[in-house]
């Protein structure tokens, strides 16, 4: 191991690659920063690119694009409310009233240094356990993947303001029911497509995550002329970007927690960034509920956005041992990589690590100097990539209605998802007048194919008997906490009855 460690840092720290791991992260953090190109966007335009380059080379560069795109999806999602990148929705909730009280710059600082740590630590993990924990990876069967799925949904509780937890349940199920649209994966039935050819394939994520937060945010602005921007006077200083020493021990062990949670989530086939992210914000606002937080989780609290932002890049790392150890993607991100992998003559699994040192290890190096690289080039952009929330609104709202509405065509270019967009989003404007929240309607829609996939498993194999609920350990333990979240706004309410007594 330590013979194919030397190895991994020399080949990670020649010049090509170091070089190939500034492009990448650049690369990445400009894609992400933009509504509708993801990660998987990314890494799709540079293949052709990568097959001039050794292949340590060339994935060295796709690993930096990915967690590059990662990084840089939370300043959209900051800024304008645009989550672009399926796992940086969460950083919504508390990033975008952080801009909107016009401190876009510390939220921005925050996202960066939680992005660094939760990489770093990921890193690090990865460093030190990728052949062990493969086995994690293969231990979770079906049946654990539907608990956990199901504990994922639940997490909707962390989600809800004071007395709001019944309509946040049904907004989740609102969630899951769109999920359902499209042709069903396993008998090939369209289902609720109304002989609508558009809908075969379903609603795509983007399509849903840009309605709901971007595109009815710019009508909202445009309905309620009382809701406005950062003046466009102001001007960031350095100073405005530091944390004082209580911030930072606030966020401190959110972002320990949150890196551990993420990287773990990660390592899971199938879970990903976004579940992660999810988890880790609700886990932090579960906590958090007991203690007399100065902002609430929802209107700018700092570790309602480190949590996400830290627990998305640690779940991006993580992603890599299923990749690497078994030659099975965790995401869709990772299922392009893995597809270039097999095209450079390399099969990811077991064997790699053994006959491919250099290519295992220098990845997994290449990783934390990416993070260092990230930190290094986003910190002094800062202040200018704030400003971008001080642009007039008359000039911002048109911004945010193309980005939206470009970035969803640029994925499909069909103009009937740009008639369904502005549907979701009057339905998304009517919610927010009765004062559902949103949230949870991209948190079942996620989990919606998770979990219907993952229950038709488990019942096959157990011949339709619900017994698989109890029979394994694992599903057992992530049951039994699942039910101690679904207490927890009861909980919340007999503490606030006990002190309001």
């Amino acid at each position: 191991m330590l013979e194919g460690i030397l190895t991994g840092f020399s080949t990670a720290f020649s010049v090509t690659n170091i070089f190939m791991v500034c492009v990448g992260v650049l690369a990445g953090t400009l894609i992400g920063m933009l509504p509708g190109l993801g990660p998987i966007s990314a890494i799709a335009l540079m293949i052709p690119i990568t097959y001039s380059f050794d292949s340590s080379s060339g994935l060295i560069l796709m690993a930096g694009v990915y967690y590059g795109a990662v990084f840089g999806g939370s300043t959209s999602s900051i800024l304008v409310n645009a989550p672009g990148v399926a796992g940086t929705v969460a950083t919504t909730f508390d990033g975008y009233p952080l801009a909107k009280r016009g401190q876009a710059g510390k939220a921005l600082a925050v996202a960066a240094y939680a992005s660094f740590s939760g990489g770093t630590v990921g890193a690090i993990f990865l460093l030190l356990g990728a052949p062990s924990l493969a086995v994690i990876s293969v231990s979770f069967q079906s049946a654990d993947y539907f608990a956990l799925m199901l504990m994922g949904l639940l997490a909707v509780s962390a989600f809800t303001p004071k007395g709001q937890f019944l309509k946040s349940i049904l907004m989740t199920i609102f969630g899951l029911m769109l999920s359902t649209v499209g042709t069903d994966n396993v008998t090939g039935i369209q289902r609720f497509t109304f002989g609508q050819l558009n809908l075969v394939d379903g609603i795509s994520f983007l399509l849903l995550a840009m309605a709901t937060f971007a595109l009815s945010e710019a009508l909202m602005m445009v309905l309620n002329h009382k809701i406005t921007t950062v003046s466009n006077k102001t001007t960031l200083k350095p100073e405005q970007l530091k944390l004082s020493t209580a911030e930072l021990k606030a966020i401190g062990p959110t972002i320990g927690r949150s890196s551990v949670l993420g990287f773990l989530v990660g390592v899971l086939p199938g879970a990903g960034a976004t579940i992660a992210s999810f988890l880790a914000y609700g886990m932090e606002q579960a906590i958090d509920s007991g203690s007399n937080s100065s902002v609430e989780f929802g209107k700018g609290n700092l570790k309602g956005l480190a949590a996400p932002e830290t627990a998305n890049n640690a779940a991006s790392t993580g992603s890599f041992v299923p990749l690497l150890t078994l030659g099975i993607p965790g995401s869709g991100t990772t299922a392009i990589m893995l597809g270039a992998l097999i095209s450079y003559g390399i099969q990811p699994g077991p064997q790699l690590y053994a006959e491919n040192p250099e290519i295992f290890w220098s990845v997994i190096i290449s990783m934390y100097l990416g993070n260092v690289v990230l930190l290094i080039l986003n910190l002094p952009l800062i202040p200018y990539i704030a400003r971008l929330i001080s642009i007039p609104r008359q000039f911002l709202i048109p911004l945010i209605l193309f980005f939206s509405l470009i970035g969803v065509y640029l994925v499909s270019f069909n103009t009937f998802d740009l008639y369904l967009m502005v549907g979701f989003a009057i339905l998304a404007v009517f919610f927010r007048f009765l004062n559902y929240p949103l949230a949870p309607v991209l948190l079942g829609f996620v989990l919606g194919d998770l979990l219907e996939d993952n229950l038709r498993r488990a019942l096959l194999i157990n011949d339709g008997q619900l017994s698989f609920l109890w029979n394994r350990p694992i599903t057992r333990t992530i049951l039994i906490f699942t039910f101690l979240l679904l207490l927890l706004p009861l909980g919340r309410q007999l503490i606030r009855h006990n002190r309001g007594n």
